[in-house]
């Protein structure tokens, strides 16, 4: 192993932003070394994409950079400060406890992208924990993250996966590993909270306009440039949201430190996909009382926002009561701005491209069927499309989905076939639209579980290798991968899903 990198290597060239900010807003750290990396996967495409030389990364230097052992010339390791509400609860002092970012780079496309190392030690930020991350969270990340980005919707990614040679102890000793991700920032809601509980208005400032500059350069000459801040913060997260819940998608902890302004998925811990439909349903050991359940994510998406209205409140005018005003404005056109956005991809998902005022009824009858029916929520979906031809009532793989008599599903087909005629859209045509928003195969919860558990127990990445295949193609009918769009086994208990801290 060198001593050190070649500048430039891998194509590395960074141009840190956000580390020209004051020094409070971060705290310089190098990675812990680890004792004996390897290489679990490079994602040769994000790679690329980044301007970056896979090959470089998969070497013995690349390694060993990714793991934490090697500083790249130009990066300038820390960890970022921050604030959050986690839970409802305000914590004060957050912050980076088991990731440090190692810069920031300019892709093929002149986008900036963070670079950051998750678990690779302890940082000022750790509290009492190890800074490390453990196998399973990491792959699970790598996998959920990469199957949002092939369903379209906006997310942080993973570039890179590799294991530490060490144990890390949570419960029980389990293997280390460091996550590489990428991130159009990691600027959180709970980033403005931390400046705004320490009244420090100069902070608040810097940061504001910095990400302004980095997420949302248009609105910099605006009349009142921090509230179109708050407004545009609003859309990314009603649309990022809203998508959410179209693919089925639970995040698990919407605290506002796990909230990035730039309307991207981050922090992937206790998440996971609906099998069952039912709003209420909750995967994640740690949310006893089902705040973030899945129909519960829109509200809370606003309470977030309005912690940020809170924190952005003495940048929007220097009368406090004025500014509530102007922040109550901007979010009271949450709900609408929301419902938009899901009616609008729901309305896809059962194969309309017109707007007519009974299309709302019409989605949320076949919820209520899916509900009262226990019925698969990708799989009702995907299937619906086989059941457009009016001739056929309906497909009997579709029919089995539905734990419940046939006649409201009748009914409901009946007014659903009416409506697609007034499309003036041709069968085909309609199909073809519907498979190609509503996936036939998703991370799902139980596949997930096999293959981290092959990992975990006998090393053998396989089956890892095979889902992101897979993944990378979720609307396609991939031959001999059947198993992987099935339905869960029946179990005994709930599926849960744990934290990776």
């Amino acid at each position: 192993m060198p001593l050190d990198l070649p500048p430039g290597f891998a194509g590395l060239r960074f141009d840190n932003s956000y580390a020209r900010l004051p020094e409070r807003f971060f705290s310089r750290v190098n990675p812990t070394p680890v004792a004996n990396p390897a290489l679990i996967k490079v994602n040769h495409t994000l790679a690329e994409e980044l301007g970056l030389n896979p090959q470089d990364l998969e070497s013995e230097a690349g390694v060993h950079m990714l793991a934490g052992n090697l500083i790249p010339p130009g990066a300038e390791p820390l960890a970022q400060a921050y604030t959050g509400h986690q839970f409802g609860y305000l914590n004060r002092q957050l912050g980076d406890g088991r990731a440090i970012l190692l810069g920031e780079v300019v892709d093929r496309q002149q986008g900036r992208r963070d670079i950051q190392l998750k678990g690779p030690g302890r940082t000022p930020y750790s509290r009492n924990g190890d800074g490390r991350a453990v196998l399973g969270p990491v792959m699970r990340e790598y996998l959920v993250s990469e199957a949002m980005h092939y369903l379209g919707i906006k997310t942080t990614r993973a570039l890179a996966a590799v294991t530490t040679g060490e144990w890390v102890y949570r419960e029980t000793a389990l293997p280390g590993a460091v996550l590489t991700r990428v991130a159009a920032s990691h600027i959180r809601i709970g980033t403005f909270e931390y400046f705004r509980v320490r009244d420090d208005k100069e902070g608040l400032k810097i940061l504001a306009d910095h990400a302004m500059e980095r997420h949302y350069p248009n609105i910099a000459s605006a009349q009142n440039p921090y509230l179109e801040l708050l407004r545009a913060v609003m859309d990314a997260q009603a649309k990022l949201v809203a998508s959410w819940l179209h693919v089925g998608f639970i995040h698990g902890v919407m605290n506002t430190d796990n909230m990035s302004i730039s309307g991207e998925t981050i922090d992937y811990g206790p998440c996971a996909f609906l099998d069952v439909y039912d709003p209420a349903t909750v995967f994640s050991s740690i949310d006893q009382g089902g705040r973030y359940a899945y129909g519960n994510q829109g509200s809370i998406a606003l309470w977030n926002l309005a912690r940020l209205a809170e924190s952005l409140l003495p940048l929007l005018h220097d009368d406090m009561n004025e500014a509530v005003s102007e922040a109550e404005a901007v979010l009271s056109g949450f709900s609408a701005l929301f419902n938009q956005y899901w009616l609008a991809g729901m309305s896809k998902k059962i194969g309309l491209a017109s707007e007519r005022e009974e299309d709302l009824q019409l989605i949320t009858d076949f919820l209520q069927l899916m509900r009262d029916g226990r019925a698969d929520f990708t799989l009702a979906f995907r299937l619906l499309a086989d059941c457009v031809a009016a001739q056929d009532e309906a497909s009997a793989e579709f029919r089995q989905l539905f734990d419940m008599e046939y006649e409201p599903l009748s009914a409901w087909l009946q007014r659903w076939r009416q409506r697609l005629a007034l499309e003036g859209r041709d069968e085909a045509t309609i199909c073809q639209a519907m498979n190609q928003v509503n996936p036939l195969y998703i991370a799902r919860n139980h596949q997930v579980e096999r293959i981290l558990a092959a990992a975990l127990e006998s090393g053998d990445y396989a089956p890892f290798e095979e889902m992101l295949q897979i993944l990378r193609r979720p609307f396609e009918v991939q031959p001999g991968k059947a198993h992987y769009a099935a339905r869960p086994p029946q179990m005994e208990t709930p599926y849960r899903t744990f934290c990776g801290t």
